[in-house]
């Protein structure tokens, strides 16, 4: 669904405000730090984490901070990373007996992720990472995005704010994590309509991994996707995704029509 000009000045643009104020206080503290350590320091990004169920709008969420946080002039630079990249390829997901839980945490290759966060945190200057299509639903080989020491960075993904306590996790590496919320019933009826939509548009093309769905009615359509939704989406959601929202810096909800209708930020 479009973005009203409403909802951008409402919501997206005093969000986009309150990062810039914490960008801000982040760099004015590294120098500070820098400072008093006697030490030349050099930038690293202000990551950015992005979390929330399928169908709930990451994308277009996260497309619209990237474009509006780049006019300010404090961090023109800002590159979005989905960890769909980090996905294993479906051979090895085929291997291994998850091709029905592609989208679990166990179906990312959780090491390259952690990794590639890392090296960012580092200042390293040049960072790939893979690139996932979604028309073959597979990793494209020896193709990867490059990230050049941006001033922002969103990390968006479904499983991105889960932590652990005997190891590392991404989250562990974020300056500010955003949870998009929005109610079960609301979720499941976006993915059936995102679904019927994809079937007359994507879903057509011949090299589409889906393309066997392109000639399905509009009840069989919906029908297979409330399958896939309850089987693969729905778990996934309550079983991993869903605890972690408390996790975030701010929570983003929406009602019914897919308007951002609260927001909640954590008391610092």
């Amino acid at each position: 669904m479009p973005l009203s000009i409403d909802e951008v000045e409402q919501v997206y643009l005093p969000l986009t405000r309150l990062l810039n104020l914490w960008f801000r206080s982040s760099r004015e503290l590294r120098a500070a730090t820098d400072r008093f350590l006697g030490r030349n320091g050099h930038g690293v990004p202000w990551i950015i984490g992005l979390a929330g169920s399928v169908a709930v709008g990451k994308s277009t969420f996260a497309r619209v901070l990237t474009t509006l946080l780049s006019r300010w002039p404090q961090h023109p630079r800002v590159q979005l990373v989905t960890t769909d990249g980090f996905l294993m390829p479906n051979a090895e997901l085929e291997r291994r007996g998850l091709m029905q839980r592609k989208g679990f945490p166990e179906s990312y290759d959780r090491g390259a992720l952690l990794a590639f966060v890392m090296a960012l945190k580092s200042g390293e200057e040049r960072v790939t990472c893979p690139v996932y299509d979604h028309r073959s639903y597979d990793i494209v080989p020896d193709r990867h995005l490059v990230v050049e020491r941006p001033d922002i960075v969103i990390v968006e993904g479904l499983n991105v704010l889960q932590s652990g306590v005997r190891t590392a996790f991404v989250s562990d590496f974020f300056d500010f994590a955003i949870y998009l919320d929005a109610d079960l019933p609301d979720l499941r009826r976006w993915y059936v309509e995102r679904f019927r939509e994809l079937r007359d548009t994507a879903f057509q093309e011949p090299d589409s991994y889906f393309h066997r769905y392109a000639s399905l009615t509009d009840r069989q359509a919906d029908t297979r996707a409330l399958e896939i939704w309850s089987s693969i989406n729905e778990r996934n959601l309550l079983d991993n995704i869903l605890p972690t929202r408390e996790r975030a810096t701010l929570i983003a909800r929406k009602g019914p029509d897919h308007e951002v209708v609260e927001v909640r930020l954590r008391r610092v």
